[in-house]
C-alpha cells in the first residue's frame, strides 16, 4: 500500500457531507462468531487445523482469499476457491443468526437520516447476507445503497465499491464520508478520494491509523451525529 500513507492534515476548513458510507463488520455489526464457525469449518474440510478465534478476528473485513492465506500461508493459494465455496456453504447456515448489530446503530442511523444524509454500506461481506441481517433488525430501508463482495470486480482496497455508491446516489466524492474500522478501509477511502473516519469498535488499535489520512478517529458510532451537525462537519483532526 505504498503511497497510501499520508500525514494527517491540519487544515480546519468546513465540508458539507451529504452521503455517509459505512463498512459493515466491526463498524455496524459483530459477525465474529459466525466468521469463526464458517472459517474453521472450511479449514477443517480442507484438512487444516482450526484457527484460534483471536487470529480469525484479525482477518474480519478482509477478502476470503486474504483471510485464507493469512491463516494457512501463501503456498496454499490454489485452494482459495475451494475455501470460499466451503466458507459460503457454512456461512449461509449460521452467519445471519450469529451476527448482531451494535445496539447504538438504529439510533445513530435515524439521527443521520433526520439530518438529511443519504446512507450506504460498502463491505467485503456478501450483500445478500448484509440485507438479511438488516431486514431482521428492521434497518434495511434505512440504507439507500448496499454494495457487497458480489457487486465489485476487485475487493478492497480497490475503490470501485465506494465510487459505485457515489454514482448510484448521484453524489460527489467530496460530499461523501466513509466510516470503517481497519487500515484497509482507510486506504480504500484514500484511493477513492473520499474522507475517512476510523471507528475503534473493531480489533485495529488507534495507533495503526497514525500514518494514514484520517478525518477523525472515534471510539464508537455514538460520536458520529455530534460530528455531523446540519450536514456540516468541521475538520477537527487529531491533535
Amino acid at each position: 500500500m505504498e503511497g497510501d500513507h499520508l500525514k494527517i492534515s491540519k487544515d480546519r476548513s468546513f465540508h458539507s457531507f451529504s452521503t455517509i458510507i459505512f463498512d459493515f463488520d466491526y463498524t455496524l455489526a459483530d459477525s465474529s462468531k459466525g466468521a469463526v464457525e464458517s472459517i474453521n469449518f472450511a479449514l477443517n474440510e480442507l484438512g487444516f487445523p482450526k484457527a484460534k478465534p483471536e487470529e480469525i478476528s484479525k482477518t474480519i473485513g478482509s477478502s476470503l482469499e486474504e483471510t485464507f492465506l493469512a491463516l494457512v500461508g501463501q503456498q496454499h493459494i490454489t485452494k482459495c476457491e475451494e475455501f470460499r465455496r466451503l466458507f459460503i456453504k457454512k456461512a449461509d447456515k449460521v452467519m445471519a443468526d450469529f451476527t448482531f448489530v451494535y445496539e447504538l446503530v438504529p439510533g445513530v442511523v435515524q439521527e443521520l437520516r433526520n439530518n438529511g444524509c443519504k446512507l450506504a454500506i460498502f463491505s467485503s461481506k456478501l450483500r445478500y447476507r448484509i440485507e438479511a441481517i438488516l431486514k431482521r433488525e428492521n434497518l434495511l430501508s434505512s440504507f439507500d445503497v448496499i454494495v457487497g463482495w458480489e457487486d465489485v470486480s476487485k475487493p478492497k482496497p480497490d475503490p470501485e465499491g465506494l465510487l459505485t455508491i457515489c454514482q448510484k446516489l448521484n453524489t460527489s466524492v467530496e460530499k461523501s464520508l466513509y466510516i470503517g474500522d481497519t487500515v484497509t478501509d482507510a486506504v480504500t477511502a484514500r484511493r477513492a478520494g473520499i474522507s475517512f473516519i476510523a471507528v475503534l469498535s473493531g480489533v485495529t488499535p488507534q495507533e495503526n491509523f497514525s500514518e494514514y489520512h484520517v478525518y477523525k478517529i472515534i471510539t464508537n458510532l455514538n460520536q458520529l451525529p455530534n460530528i455531523i451537525v446540519g450536514n456540516y462537519v468541521q475538520e477537527d483532526f487529531m491533535k
